[in-house]
């Protein structure tokens, strides 16, 4: 078991692909398929469990299927209509990052429904992982747990945690944060007991109950953080806080992994949508 890192815009630290075996967890961009290749080298992967689609987790998957046409790939069942056509996905993408899209991303090319799988969780996979539906960064997000290594791939629900530091940042992007059900999926994934928590960005917790508990209060202190002080309040707030949390290096993987201005659009859509919903 190892994580890759992909090296994304060249920076270390941002976005990692897990390798078990013959399984490749979450593999990163089309920008950094290259890097990944290079890594994997003549190992040949059977399948990509993907936590959810966004595109720092699961771009390059279509590239991955076209190099190796029998690679099986498994996601949630709200995900998979959009491997198989991106073009949605890759709209709405468009409007968060604009003319960066190629930069960042590089190109997401379909995946055949023929090498789909559809979770919904509860599944045991081959290789000895255990499928939870882990909802709140996204609504296709799952969580895979290896009982054998008692590691917990948690995606993104986990939060984002760049070494050396243990500072844990909650990735609240647009369009579909629920933090309510966000906290039921850390219950889940505490549920399991494990004793690391394997994340995109970036690597391995080794203290999940802290880790977890801290994701819960700063979900709930961040969300009313923007609330209380609008995107310029927010972004300052949080801006110093990472500052605090490393080194300016550390802190710049931070911002590639999870961009304050991007917390706050995610958080500030969450409250709209509350409150169109109560009205």
């Amino acid at each position: 078991m190892r994580a890759i890192d992909v090296m994304h815009l060249g920076r270390d630290r941002v976005i990692c692909c897990w390798q078990v075996g013959d399984v490749l967890i979450d593999p990163g961009p089309t920008s950094t398929v290259e890097t990944l290749l290079a890594e994997i080298g003549d190992d040949r992967p059977r399948a990509l469990y993907l936590t959810h689609i966004h595109l720092d987790h699961a771009g390059a998957s279509g590239s991955l299927v076209e190099r190796w046409p029998d690679l099986q790939v498994f996601v949630h069942e709200r995900g998979a209509a959009h491997l198989i056509d991106p073009s949605k996905l890759m709209s709405s993408a468009t409007r968060l990052y604009g003319d960066d899209m190629e930069r960042l991303w590089g190109e997401m090319v379909p995946v055949p429904e023929a090498n789909m799988h559809v979770l919904t969780g509860g599944e045991e996979l081959e290789g000895g992982f255990e499928v939870a539906y882990t909802p709140g960064h996204a609504s296709h997000h799952v969580s895979y747990f290896h009982a054998e290594s008692g590691t917990a791939f948690v995606g993104d629900v986990g939060g984002v945690q760049i070494p050396p530091t243990r500072f844990v940042v909650p990735p609240m992007p647009p369009p579909d944060i629920d933090l309510e059900l966000w906290h039921q999926s850390l219950d889940t994934v505490a549920a399991w007991r494990p004793a690391r928590l394997a994340m995109t960005h970036f690597g391995a917790g080794e203290d999940p109950p802290a880790q977890l508990a801290e994701m819960s209060r700063r979900l709930d202190s961040w969300a009313q953080l923007a609330r209380d002080r609008g995107e310029a309040g927010f972004v300052a707030a949080v801006s110093e806080e990472l500052e605090r949390a490393g080194d300016p290096d550390t802190v710049a993987s931070f911002v590639q992994a999870a961009a304050p201005e991007q917390l706050y659009a995610g958080l500030e859509r969450y409250w709209r949508k509350r409150e169109e919903r109560a009205a």
